[in-house]
């Protein structure tokens, strides 16, 4: 986007700043590295909010927040790392719900119901923004980064302090938590997608706790 003389904003360093931390020029003021990720974060969740996930792109990212492409890319990468960006905050929101939804004196059957109730709720919340989760896909092969990693294993953490008490092997905890969220995350994306109504009539969150009924037995 065009700033004044015609010139495109970009994102600078200040002296004295260390390049970790750079600062910029932006249409909002100054703003250092995490104010500007989360700049970029916002304005991109609100163009999947507004038009879907084929209307993200770089160049309509970068006008939306009046920086030059190239400041995106120098400060949070490609598109990739843009989608990371967002995915990692939109796990760690799904983290506080699920933390939110289980009850210490509920039985480990109980919460593990809770879960998944608040699991379809918090998709169902926002599912434009989910659909980045379930639909958008990377360059194949390449790997996540270790904070993407660990922002997502903290998302999971609920689901595993549930299960301990009825699975307390570590290995079969992790086999079945990788499971349960597997299907939980599959039933979410065939109903954000109006799917599974291709199966089945009856209404996603009743699927969701026979599920995990069956389960855990």
């Amino acid at each position: 986007m065009a700033g004044k003389g015609g010139r495109s904003r970009k994102l600078r360093a200040t002296p004295g700043t260390p390049a970790g931390a750079a600062r910029g020029a932006g249409p909002r003021g100054e703003h250092d590295r995490e104010g500007f990720l989360a700049l970029v974060t916002d304005a991109a969740e609100a163009i999947v909010r507004a038009d879907g996930l084929r209307a993200l792109g770089m160049r309509r990212l970068a006008a939306a927040i009046g920086y030059a492409p190239n400041s995106i890319y120098n400060a949070v990468g490609d598109l990739d790392q843009v989608v990371l960006r967002i995915n990692a905050r939109t796990f760690g929101h799904l983290r506080d719900a699920l933390l939110a939804a289980t009850r210490p004196e509920a039985s480990p059957r109980a919460n593990a119901l809770a879960l998944a109730d608040a699991y379809l709720a918090f998709v169902a919340r926002d599912p434009a923004v989910w659909s980045l989760v379930s639909e958008y896909t990377t360059v194949p092969g390449a790997a996540f980064p270790d904070w993407y990693a660990q922002v997502l294993a903290e998302a999971i953490g609920p689901v595993d302090a549930v299960l301990a008490p009825v699975i307390p092997d570590p290995d079969t905890r992790r086999q079945a938590v990788a499971a349960l969220w597997a299907a939980l995350h599959g039933l979410a994306a065939l109903s954000t997608s109006h799917k599974l109504a291709m199966l089945t009539a009856e209404p996603p969150q009743v699927l969701a706790r026979m599920l995990v009924g069956r389960f855990l037995g």
